[in-house]
């Protein structure tokens, strides 16, 4: 099984199972929004979903990406989103990482191309919100041993690390070619690898959690409640 790299240090006392497994279910998200204008949106208008990739150090999660459109989609008012890929697909090579629009300024020019501006109607594209972000460790401690012996094989320590996962996005709206807010979540927790004999992972979800606070913000803002 593997762990994230540089888990050492001391071992700590073993805690009690059941204690780990609340404390693995438990992150911290919070939620920030901006808003610059008006927002609503008509039963046959879309939105697309896009990750930023310009940065060389990081690229935004196409698993994070295609999250948030799905937790948007949900319910009874669930907005009609455009996958990502599909929609890189109909509009290469206009948005790709070296291309991409980077100001509503640029879509304006942008949207000028007979083929874009086309294409654009054609999936009925209101809005399209960029994601920004990544997720990252930011503290572990703890070791694990494992060792092989003639009669049998078993570790024992105890590991732990935090994750953060930060992601931001940025609202524009297509019909005006204005920024019309920016959505930024940031969650973190613990997770935990307990050893007595079988290692057993307790993994805060904080990737998840950051999805689903912000896909849930996303809708009411494109909503406009």
């Amino acid at each position: 099984m593997k762990y994230p790299e540089g888990v050492t240090g001391k071992l700590v006392s073993l805690v009690p199972v059941w204690v780990l497994m609340l404390c693995a279910g438990c992150t911290s998200t919070t939620v920030d929004e901006f808003r610059q204008g008006e927002t609503g949106i008509a039963s046959n208008e879309t939105v697309v979903i896009l990750g930023r990739r310009q940065v060389s150090s990081y690229e935004t999660s196409a698993d994070f990406v295609e999250c948030v459109g799905d937790r948007i989609a949900q319910g009874a008012n669930g907005l009609s989103v455009v996958p990502e890929q599909e929609f890189l697909d109909a509009m290469f090579p206009w948005f790709e990482p070296r291309t991409a629009p980077l100001r509503t300024q640029d879509l304006a020019r942008l949207m000028t191309e007979e083929q874009v501006a086309l294409t654009m109607r054609g999936f009925g594209i209101r809005y399209i919100i960029w994601l920004d972000g990544f997720t990252e460790t930011i503290d572990r401690s703890g070791s694990i041993s494992c060792t092989v012996a003639p009669g049998g094989a078993g570790c024992f320590g105890f590991g732990s690390w935090e994750d953060d996962a930060s992601f931001s996005a940025r609202i524009w709206d297509v019909n005006n070619y204005n920024a019309v807010g920016t959505i930024s979540t940031d969650a973190t927790g613990q997770s935990y690898v307990p050893a007595i004999v079988i290692p057993i992972p307790l993994i805060a979800r904080v990737e998840a959690n950051a999805c689903q606070r912000l896909g849930d913000q996303l809708k009411s803002f494109v909503l406009g409640s």
